[in-house]
């Protein structure tokens, strides 16, 4: 198999430093929408010129460079001890050269390894597929948006919420709200509807891959994805929780099988620093988008 640990070194350099043009474009129009001279207004300011000085010197876009979660999709034959490997090797190299801080943490010691390698860290999901080419999508998960991303089970007599698409409205606005700007939005919100605990968590961060611009195929899930874009931007909590019109970008929303006992709603949050890269190897060349 090929050498491609200098090309998994440019992925993530890319989804540290250069934020993807969808996110970037959602961003200036919520600038946009605010008041002038507002927090709000000002907030985004300062996030589009981080995302500008970012991209223009090659350093990471936001101090915690977060989990990197690779989805390596590969070809029958391949080996995915190998692209474990170099994909290992690659995240050592983008530390050392500051693509990527030192982060990660020895849960029980909380000794910092210094090269972002440990249990479990990074996340790997690895897929055979049909295709004859190699695709690797990375996301970096922040810290601070991980913390506020939560799960129901409905019903939730609380919130009034029954096990329906009411009461998924109902629990992800109520998720919102009580992230306010611990997050750092404006956010983009990912949903699993059903599945157990451990497979809503992954469904619901599966859905940051997706652009901000696509819609679900469900027609169902589609209108409940553009209703809660619009009323999560009427909560009022605004870029960094400091007011405004801009509380999330998107939401994204996907289903799945679930036992009739459990009806479980996941919802994980993304802060404004959406990091996701694509890398596609086919024929000896490599895109990276």
């Amino acid at each position: 198999m090929e050498n491609l640990v200098p090309h998994f070194i440019e992925l993530i350099r890319r989804a540290s430093t250069d934020l993807p043009a969808d996110m970037e474009d959602a961003l200036r129009r919520a600038r946009a929408r605010e008041e002038a001279g507002s927090a709000a207004q000002s907030t985004l300011d300062t996030i589009l010129e981080n995302v500008r000085l970012s991209r223009a010197e090659s350093t990471p876009i936001c101090q915690d460079t977060g989990t990197p979660i690779f989805y390596v999709y590969y070809p029958t034959g391949w080996s995915t001890l190998e692209l474990k490997r170099q994909i290992r090797q690659a995240v050592a190299e983008a530390t050392a050269r500051s693509y990527l801080r030192p982060n990660s943490v020895d849960t029980l010691t909380g000794k910092n390894p210094g090269d972002n390698l440990g249990q479990e860290f990074p996340s790997f999901h690895f897929e055979e597929w049909e295709e004859d080419y190699l695709k690797v999508d990375l996301m970096l998960k922040g810290g601070g948006c991980e913390n506020v991303g939560a799960q129901y089970s409905l019903p939730d007599t609380h919130l009034g919420a029954d096990r329906d698409l009411e009461g998924v409205r109902r629990v992800v606005l109520d998720a919102v709200q009580q992230a306010q700007g611990l997050g750092c939005a404006p956010a983009v919100i990912g949903v699993a509807v059903g599945g157990d605990r451990a497979s809503g968590y992954i469904k619901s961060k599966e859905q940051f891959y997706r652009p901000l611009d696509d819609e679900c195929p469900n027609a169902r899930l589609a209108a409940l994805e553009k209703r809660l874009v619009e009323e999560a931007n009427q909560l009022g909590i605004g870029p960094m929780g400091f007011g405004g019109k801009t509380t999330v970008l998107s939401v994204k929303i996907d289903a799945l099988e679930r036992l009739p006992a459990s009806y479980f709603v996941t919802a994980s949050y993304m802060c404004w620093a959406d990091r996701r890269r694509s890398l596609i190897y086919r024929d000896g060349a490599v895109r990276i988008t």
